[in-house]
């Protein structure tokens, strides 16, 4: 039912305001600000965005970019990460050396441009409510190698869309059982946001600005779809990555294709994505780094571009298909 507390001027502003606040992850301290009127206007406005994002890595948190290594290319001749010892946990014993990966990655940002022009990538681990998540299922993948990179993906867009799992479809259910815990689901369950559509969607989003607009706008499409019989992964997948030039991202950085990143570990690694699902991961380690012997868990990698309107792609242990 439509509410008509939207049309009134006063209160579209104020919701306005506390939306763009709950975008920003400030959401708590705004509605504490306002007292009794913060719990007052959450009843009224659509649960659209929740307090703070699934996973809110964003380009601050990619601080290792080392702008001295542009253009370096170790003398070392590469070998494939696959020659070295695996982990449990899908990830690499580090040894001393040059190592390329071609791995299948994920996006983890929906709303926003795949990879290219050119745009640079830098490390950075995952952070928010649902790291745990989202670096469960990326490494319980490895030991899947059944489920489908189009399943793992829709799951991700799950968690980041905060759909309601169980209202997913029973195949989705299935392979979210398979790679997350009884008590994961039910923390993904309780944060899940309402899934809008028509109207209340237009209105719940009227005084959100751009680019925060387009990112609420697919995250609600996305849980509609995801709730939804019959929706494609080609469907979402339009809805998610978007098509057409990038623009350049309030708060981007001018970060050069190939840009090396040193890990806190001690090691090197650059990520040269091919579309959002596949990334050429480049790891160097120099002898008597003190990254030897230490493990490379692609889980823990995200590639944040510097353009801040193109996707985040976390990486995974699986090797792409074909390469």
């Amino acid at each position: 039912m439509h509410n008509q507390s939207f049309r009134r001027p006063g209160l579209l502003a104020v919701c306005a305001a506390l939306l763009v606040a709950l975008c920003a992850g400030t959401a708590s301290a705004q509605l504490g600000g306002l007292g009794g009127l913060g719990d007052k206007l959450k009843k009224k406005t659509p649960n659209l965005l929740g307090d703070k994002q699934p996973i809110t890595t964003s380009l601050p948190d990619a601080k290792w970019g080392d702008s001295s290594k542009d253009g370096f290319t170790p003398r070392e001749p590469e070998r494939s990460l696959m020659t070295l010892q695996r982990t449990p946990n899908g990830g690499f014993v580090l040894q001393p050396g040059y190592y390329m990966f071609v791995d299948q990655s994920y996006c983890l940002k929906a709303g926003t441009h795949g990879p290219g022009g050119g745009d640079g990538y830098l490390y950075a681990p995952p952070k928010g409510p649902a790291e745990d998540a989202v670096m469960t299922i990326v490494r319980n993948s490895v030991n899947h190698p059944e489920i489908h990179q189009h399943d793992i993906q829709v799951l991700l867009w799950a968690i980041i869309a905060r759909a309601k799992f169980e209202d997913l479809d029973s195949s989705l259910k299935a392979t979210a059982a398979r790679l997350l815990t009884p008590r994961q689901l039910a923390g993904l369950n309780r944060s899940a946001l309402d899934a809008l559509s028509g109207n209340a969607l237009t209105d719940a989003l009227g005084g959100v600005p751009e680019p925060l607009r387009q990112i609420a706008q697919a995250e609600a499409q996305l849980r509609q779809m995801l709730t939804t019989p019959g929706a494609t992964f080609a469907e979402m997948e339009r809805v998610a990555v978007l098509s057409g030039n990038a623009p350049l991202g309030p708060g981007s950085q001018e970060v050069p294709s190939g840009r090396w990143s040193v890990h806190p570990d001690g090691y090197y690694v650059r990520y040269i994505p091919s579309g959002y699902s596949t990334t050429r991961v480049e790891i160097y380690v120099p002898q008597g780094s003190p990254s030897v012997g230490k493990e490379y868990d692609p889980a823990t990698h995200i590639a944040v571009p510097g353009n801040t309107a193109r996707q985040r792609l976390i990486q995974s242990g699986r090797p792409q298909q074909g390469q």
